[in-house]
């Protein structure tokens, strides 16, 4: 646990010290930031998929969406809206709300990656991200399998933070259940196929806080990485910043209040190349 006056310092006490300039491990190198045009975001790639989970054509819709994208979102998805705008609440009130002395209640380790709890620093350095920060605090839950899921570990406040964050982890889980189904259906195999490959579910829920930046232009609130998991499923507010990497150009992900993002992460494609090489093989039979 951190105390008050700990040299950790959150990103949220940064924005509210009203500050002209960001300190200097924020900022980022000329070529990864947001307005560098090197990279390309290309206006004419189209849009991140949108599929409506109860239409016609689903295994087709998101066959496409992963082999050309790696990442879409999806409506009629079956959690409930309301579950997932107070999820959306709860966040917002914990980071916007409660004290600073009680979020550091809640403090994780600012060494580990893996801690659970209330932090500003989650990707390890490394020459790829240059040691720079992320202009961010989050909040890391462990949800899943049970045995990992303690809510005495979460926030106290709001009164339902605890119980709306375990419903919202279970409805995920059937989610990301359903959605790996209809990936491996997608691809001619039995709907069990890459449920069977993931194994046991580890799930971790992230409340992202990203505070008003008096330089924008010089940092970024997460930077860019892919996810180790199976999959990463997405909600956003209302306030634009997410881009997914295709075809070596940045694409913006349209906030929709009632969408999931998905985002196929590292072991499904490479469960999905396995996969894919054993098809033409035996089709080569």
């Amino acid at each position: 646990m951190e105390v008050e006056g700990s040299p950790v310092m959150r990103v949220q006490s940064i924005a509210q010290a009203g500050k002209s300039e960001v300190p200097p491990q924020y900022i980022q190198p000329p070529s990864d930031r947001p307005n560098n045009n090197a990279g390309g975001k290309s206006g004419g790639g189209g849009d991140v998929p949108v599929i409506d989970l109860g239409g016609d054509s689903v295994r087709e819709a998101v066959g496409r969406a992963c082999r050309d994208w790696g990442a879409f979102q999806v409506t009629n998805h079956g959690v409930p809206i309301r579950l997932l705008d107070d999820m959306r609440k709860v966040g917002m009130s914990f980071f916007n709300e409660c004290p600073m002395k009680d979020k550091l209640m809640y403090a994780c380790s600012p060494d580990s990656a893996a801690a659970e709890g209330y932090g500003s620093k989650m990707l390890v350095d490394s020459d790829e991200n240059h040691g720079v920060l992320d202009w961010r605090d989050y909040f890391d839950h462990h949800t899943l399998p049970l045995s990992r899921r303690n809510p005495s570990n979460w926030p106290h406040y709001p009164p339902n933070y605890r119980e709306v964050v375990s419903q919202f982890s279970d409805e995920m889980n059937v989610l990301a259940q359903k959605l790996l189904g209809i990936i491996s259906e997608s691809l001619g195999l039995p709907s069990s196929c890459l449920k069977d490959a993931v194994g046991e579910f580890y799930q971790n829920i992230t409340v992202s806080y990203y505070p008003p930046c008096p330089q924008p232009d010089l940092t970024l609130g997460l930077q860019s990485h892919s996810d180790f998991g199976a999959l990463t499923l997405l909600i956003q507010d209302q306030v634009s910043g997410l881009e997914v990497l295709k075809d070596s150009h940045w694409y913006p992900v349209q906030p929709l209040p009632e969408a999931i993002v998905v985002l196929v992460s590292d072991q499904t494609e490479v469960i999905l190349l396995y996969c894919y090489f054993a098809l033409q093989r035996d089709n080569c039979h």
